[in-house]
């Protein structure tokens, strides 16, 4: 390879991390391990890894919170490597966000194969988990919203909103979306939701010094403001 790589691997059996840490160093990547769920998370914010292996039998949380946690925020390519093998396991985490699926026990050759693959197929973008804008910040990896330093309290519908908002920041995202991402595929013609919602959004978030934060695009749907 002609630059180094990072790897972050979230499995909380040692013997399999040996084993991944001992194929993948000789093949020009640096290994980083997690033995938790939690963990991994906190690993993949702060290291920034460019392929993410993950167990989905965890001891704190199923490997299927983590790969959604992970997807609110970060679009790392993801193997899941696990010893579920049913159809079932395969399509849910496929369906939740990961980019490939190897079971236990597995081929080195054919493991190395699938993080190249993986990684051709996810173009490189620097994310940023922390989103600030004015007075705002909010943490996507910790989950923690602040408002002047000071913590926020968002119900899940709320934190589902500005979660959605700020992965578009400075865009109009439009209500459609709006609705299908926090309330479902069906709810596209429950607009009302949205006004009630982005009230209460506003309440909390904005500040007299920040002004307004989220611009009502008429008819249209709505638009976080990004610092400048």
């Amino acid at each position: 390879m002609t630059a180094e790589r990072t790897v972050l691997v979230i499995d909380d059996e040692p013997p399999i991390r040996r084993l991944l840490r001992l194929t993948l160093e000789p093949q020009g990547y640096r290994v980083f391990e997690a033995d938790n769920g939690q963990l991994g998370l906190q690993e993949a914010a702060a290291r920034r890894p460019d392929v993410i292996v993950l167990d989905l039998g965890l001891p704190d949380m199923d490997g299927l919170t983590v790969l959604k946690r992970l997807r609110e925020w970060s679009q790392t390519p993801v193997l899941v490597l696990s010893v579920r093998d049913r159809e079932a396991d395969k399509v849910a985490a496929l369906d939740n966000g990961a980019d490939d699926y190897l079971t236990k026990p597995f081929g080195t050759g054919e493991l190395l194969a699938r993080m190249r693959a993986v990684q051709r197929r996810t173009p490189d973008a620097q994310e940023e988990p922390v989103f600030m804008s004015g007075d705002l910040t909010v943490d996507l990896a910790g989950r923690t919203v602040t408002v002047k330093k000071k913590e926020v309290h968002l119900t899940a519908t709320e934190y589902a909103l500005l979660r959605e908002l700020v992965r578009h920041a400075g865009k109009v995202v439009m209500h459609a979306q709006l609705l299908r991402a926090v309330w479902g595929p069906n709810s596209e013609g429950q607009s009302q939701y949205l006004r009630v919602y982005i009230t209460h959004l506003r309440k909390k978030l904005e500040t007299s010094t920040s002004g307004k934060l989220i611009q009502t695009e008429p008819g249209i749907g709505y638009r976080l403001l990004a610092s400048e």
